[in-house]
């Protein structure tokens, strides 16, 4: 298993396909290729070899997209680092991962020049900057840097299965970094599962607006270039350019987290007419709350998929024939997966009790980078654990029901924010929530919820409280406070910070 080899065939076999579309370019598999071809090149130029570890510091761009397909074919090992990293976070991760070289936006030059003393292991001549302001004293520019390399395919690296081809880091901000590696293998399968579970063929056109150094685009990138389709990617989201873009280029899947999905739906230009030619919806990242998959299956049917899954290697996924006939869950184990769910002594759940989620797979890491102790937390006898709950029905299909460690525990009763938040979102003037617990001297902690709302709508906190409580299920749901925000905070993959909430609450 060897994905650099994917590229360089479909140059060869459907050279004059376009593969990419990307900051106003149109690129052939074969211009693509040659793209690629200068950047592996100049690596090697410059004294890189297989196993060499290079971290980016970049938006959606052509070059994030190159870095990654030059990575495939070199073995030299790419580490995505978010642009949202402060300069500690982003001197842990090029530590921790022994990068040797990094290829950032130009805005991260001042960032670079004062965490420099502190990366020994980046030579002077090894800090690559892409974009405007790329000439700048200490760097070296994207251009300048490939301009006199070959378009040729580079020498054989002699990749196979096991060798590493990414670390994502879940984390670097706060604590310990936790790099997650995926090999060559792993993402073949990636390539291969998804391509056959989403219906991602040669003739497919994919739009993506979301970061591409989150894990979760992987979904819809790897099957791509495993068909040789065509790619369009924004530089960032914005609801309405994707919708036009649907329209104007016939795209057939799209991958979207809950907040992009959700601006769709509210955006003064959706039309479902305009997004007909999609086939496959896809909502990744967190639960979509049931109030807006009933919209989309209303208006744009047999379209809708869902996958719940983690960087490190679970995954499930509601296929679009089953997301009427099992409103509410997130789908089954693909194909060469299995789930199962667990209680604190390790005993399996029956159908529709409450535990936490395991799985393995083909996709899932080998461990986690140098930590060898955290593999050993995450992976127990061939079982990744994943820290969620959630429960199976009877047909085997996975229900989600929080984060263990979002779960809320108030007077001694387990108390599960997405069910507060599947009440709230029913709200009319609400469009996103979170919900959040807080510190409690009588109860321990209590459920707060965190609001959004609809453009021109107002609601007091007051009575958002009053409204909700009267139609909660039971008692110890009913929410003490509501916090209304402009916008949520989130990190890179558009998840919501929940913690960071949680921090904030009450300083204000």
């Amino acid at each position: 298993m060897n994905i650099g080899a994917l590229l360089p065939r479909h140059a060869r076999y459907r050279g004059d396909h376009i593969a990419l579309v990307v900051g106003g370019r149109r690129l052939t598999y074969r211009q693509l290729n040659a793209e690629v071809n200068r950047l592996a090149n100049a690596w090697l130029a410059a004294g890189l070899r297989k196993g060499d570890k290079f971290t980016t510091v970049l938006p959606n761009c052509l070059e994030m997209m190159v870095a990654y397909w030059a990575a495939a074919k070199t073995g030299i090992v790419i580490v995505p680092a978010s642009p949202l990293l402060q300069d500690a976070g982003l001197a842990t991760l090029i530590t921790d991962s022994d990068t040797v070289l990094v290829i950032a936006d130009a805005s991260f030059a001042d960032s670079l020049d004062r965490i420099r003393a502190d990366l020994p292991a980046v030579a002077a001549d090894r800090y690559i900057l892409v974009g405007d302001n790329a000439e700048r004293p200490g760097f070296r520019s994207y251009d300048g840097f490939v301009a006199e390399a070959s378009e040729d395919n580079p020498p054989d690296a002699g990749l196979g299965d096991d060798d590493m081809y990414n670390i994502m880091y879940s984390s670097g901000t706060t604590g310990q970094p936790k790099g997650i590696v995926h090999t060559h293998y792993v993402r073949a399968m990636y390539c291969m599962i998804f391509a056959g579970r989403f219906r991602i063929i040669p003739e497919s056109v994919v739009l993506h607006a979301g970061s591409i150094v989150f894990n979760g685009s992987m979904v819809d990138l790897m099957p791509w270039m495993f068909v040789g389709g065509t790619y369009i990617l924004h530089e960032s989201f914005d609801a309405e350019r994707v919708i036009e873009d649907i329209a104007e280029w016939k795209v057939s899947h799209v991958v979207m987290v809950p907040s992009q999905i959700i601006s769709i739906l509210n955006s003064p230009a959706f039309e479902p007419r305009k997004l007909e030619s999609l086939e496959m919806l896809q909502n990744i990242g967190a639960p979509l709350l049931l109030e807006h998959k009933q919209k989309l299956n209303d208006l744009l049917p047999g379209r809708f998929y869902e996958l719940y899954g983690l960087t490190e290697g679970l995954m499930a996924v509601l296929d679009k024939q089953d997301s009427m006939r099992k409103v509410g869950s997130v789908g089954c184990a693909p194909p060469f997966m299995d789930i199962k769910i667990l209680r604190e002594d390790g005993g399996e759940c029956a159908p529709g009790e409450v535990g936490e989620i395991v799985g393995r797979s083909p996709c899932m890491m080998p461990g986690y980078y140098k930590r060898p102790d955290l593999t050993e937390k995450a992976i127990i006898d061939g079982w990744l654990h994943s820290g969620d709950a959630g429960y199976m029905d009877e047909d085997g299909y996975l229900f989600l029901v929080d984060r263990i460690k979002d779960m809320i525990i108030s007077g001694g009763v387990n108390v599960y924010p997405h069910d507060i938040e599947e009440v709230v979102i029913q709200h009319p003037a609400v469009r996103e929530v979170a919900v959040i617990g807080i510190l409690d001297d009588k109860w321990g902690e209590v459920p707060v919820a965190t609001v959004c709302l609809m453009e021109g709508e107002t609601v007091s906190p007051e009575d958002l409280v009053a409204w909700t409580n009267q139609r909660v299920g039971a008692k110890f749901q009913r929410i003490k406070d509501v916090v209304i925000y402009g916008e949520f905070p989130r990190n890179v993959a558009g998840k919501v910070l929940k913690r960071e909430m949680r921090d904030e609450y009450g300083t204000e």
